[in-house]
């Protein structure tokens, strides 16, 4: 048996988790915790989950957990939006310079798995999502409309854009062509609840189609499924 815990950047990340994740897995005996980043404000001591803007926040969160957990059963990963990286992210600005998408979060997850190893932790596999969560569900836009009925024109539009993709991932990641900016341009709606519907889109979808639309995220799920071999 193996225990996967596992770091998400938000709240739809834990959401999609908890979702479909977590029941896949436990069919294969990994069974995955979830945990949002915690940080805290600057000017109080108040903790807050979920969001991060340094790698160090993320690095103290992952290895305080490490400590908490050194069975040699566990083992660590995270799910992390590659758009909007933090600019203190290791090899974050050598990757500047990396044009293709996959080979750039191919570069920034090695150069962070390097970081951890080299503090002897190697019960680590990172992922970063090209380039967000939002990808993940532009792999079937048509399932949008369980969550928003009213909205076909839109949805249509949605899916007429993500053909023009070789794969959601290749989505662009600036700050107004990313997959969320794209999908809430025509439905505004999403904005707010893409906690929710967000990762009820992802369920009716499915993994296998996700996997089939979005290679690096299937990379990630058949890396996760071998830690049962």
């Amino acid at each position: 048996m193996i225990r996967l815990n596992m770091i998400a950047e938000g709240q739809t990340e834990e959401a999609f988790a908890n979702r479909i994740l977590i029941p896949h897995f436990a069919k294969l005996e990994i069974f995955i915790s979830v945990q949002l980043i915690q940080s805290k404000t600057n000017n109080n001591s108040r903790l807050y989950k979920g969001g991060w803007n340094s790698y160090d926040v993320l690095k103290k969160h992952a290895v305080r957990w490490m400590r908490a957990d050194r069975s040699k059963d566990a083992r660590f990963t995270t799910m992390l939006d590659l758009y909007a990286l933090p600019s203190d992210f290791p090899g974050k600005l050598e990757s500047e310079s990396i044009k293709n998408g996959h080979d750039k979060v191919e570069f920034l997850e090695k150069q962070m798995l390097s970081d951890f190893e080299s503090e002897g932790n190697n019960r680590f596999i990172p992922y970063l999502q090209l380039h967000e969560f939002e990808a993940l569900i532009l792999s079937d836009p048509s399932k949008f409309s369980f969550e928003f009925l009213e909205h076909k024109n839109q949805i249509n539009k949605i899916s007429d854009m993500s053909v023009n993709f070789g794969s959601p991932e290749e989505i662009n990641s600036q700050p107004n062509l990313s997959p969320s900016k794209r999908i809430i341009k025509e439905i505004p709606e999403y904005g707010s609840r893409k906690v929710s519907a967000g990762p009820v889109i992802a369920e009716l979808i499915g993994l296998e189609k996700m996997m089939e639309k979005c290679p690096h995220f299937a990379s990630w799920i058949k890396l996760l499924e071998k830690l049962r071999d």
